[in-house]
């Protein structure tokens, strides 16, 4: 952990377990306020978290930033798959849900050849393959058939993918507060437009949930950026995998969920492939520093 790339993992790592408390959260709030408004109050609290520390300069810094463009774009894309992912939720088994949405490593591993001309290692496929047959056991999807939710499903898993690839991208080319201040800026305009059709009267308790669902969401927003800054994509792609065995501690914490022994056998192997990766990225630091 003492490599700029060990350090990518630990953050990213980090960034999926707050990312899984996030969506606990906004599971909460889903039951009686719609996912619009809350992703609005989601943006408005993390954007007041920026200006509260990059200061009155980070407005122009973010105006004449060179990733206004192409972090416009990530929200859409990012927009696409949260509207892709819950529709084809509304008809479709957890486990299928969330079997077909974890194709994301794998396409974003896919997608890091040709865009950011990575060079994918063995250990780093392997990592990406095992984690994936894990969330196979993990979740057992049986008896899943093609119908259109499951093609939503897998545009979703896309999507994302494809924005975690432009966040690489254009991890570079600004400081973190910058990235988060466009970003949430383009989501409060686009979430904004349906505020009117939607609006539910928060009670004080959906208040205070709402505060966490923009402060958990910011702080993973941090580690995610920065994590994006110190390692490629192909290295961390199979730490997704992670918030999988974070969704299923979280749900029996809060829901009592009790997992059943495939889940254990399933996480097993999601945390063998995150050793994969660092037992090997250590041995080509190693050889590379010899």
């Amino acid at each position: 952990m003492k490599t700029t790339v060990g350090l990518g993992i630990l953050l990213t790592s980090l960034s999926y377990f707050l990312f899984t408390l996030h969506d606990g959260i906004i599971k909460l709030l889903v039951e009686t306020t719609a996912v619009w408004q809350i992703l609005f109050f989601r943006s408005v609290v993390i954007l007041a978290g920026c200006l509260m520390f990059g200061g009155p300069s980070l407005v122009e810094e973010a105006v004449r930033s060179p990733v206004v463009k192409p972090m416009m774009i990530r929200s859409l894309l990012l927009l696409g798959a949260w509207l892709c992912y819950y529709n084809a939720a509304r008809e479709m088994q957890l486990a299928e849900l969330t079997t077909l949405y974890y194709a994301a490593p794998v396409v974003a591993t896919l997608l890091a050849v040709p865009i950011l001309k990575e060079r994918v290692t063995l250990p780093r496929w392997s990592a990406v393959v095992v984690g994936f047959v894990g969330v196979l056991i993990a979740t057992n999807p049986m008896g899943m058939t093609l119908r259109p939710p499951v093609f939503l499903a897998l545009l979703a898993a896309f999507l994302w993918a494809f924005s975690t690839v432009l966040l690489r991208r254009t991890a570079m080319g600004a400081r973190t507060l910058v990235q988060m201040s466009v970003t949430n800026t383009f989501f409060l305009v686009l979430t904004g437009t349906m505020l009117f059709q939607v609006w539910h009267t928060p009670s004080l308790p959906e208040l205070g949930l709402s505060l966490a669902t923009g402060i958990v969401g910011g702080v993973a927003q941090v580690a995610f950026f920065e994590g994006m800054r110190r390692a490629p994509i192909s290295v961390l792609a199979p730490f997704e995998y992670t918030s999988l065995v974070w969704a299923f501690a979280l749900g029996y914490a809060i829901w009592r969920d009790i997992p059943t022994l495939n889940v254990f056998f399933g996480a097993a192997l999601i945390c063998s492939a995150g050793l994969i990766i660092i037992f090997s990225e250590r041995m080509l630091s190693r050889r590379q520093s010899a």
